[in-house]
């Protein structure tokens, strides 16, 4: 069971749809990001700040964010923790 989660200022991203997070400070982050812009899979939450996380998605979408990867992964970490959590009491009924 996918959850949403908080990708900085308001924006959420359903956790089932996420391939990966990464910087966008490497040369291959910078094509990715470019070629999704150029073919319209892009989609800018950064609202106006510093592009400092991607998230791909399902799809070819590009997600830029402005907070970093490692705390994009703890949020997506925690959300799994709590389905996990979820499972556990769904079991003992």
């Amino acid at each position: 069971m996918g959850r949403l989660i908080n990708i900085g200022y308001g924006n959420v991203i359903h956790t089932d749809k996420v391939l990966a997070v990464v910087s966008p400070d490497s040369a291959p982050g910078k094509r990715m990001v470019q070629a999704a812009k150029d073919e319209g899979r892009s989609i800018d939450a950064t609202q106006g700040r510093k592009t400092k996380g991607i998230v791909v998605m399902e799809g070819g979408y590009v997600v830029l964010s402005a907070l970093l990867p490692d705390t994009i992964a703890g949020r997506f970490n925690e959300a799994g923790s709590l389905d996990r959590g979820l499972e556990k009491e769904g079991d003992d009924e």
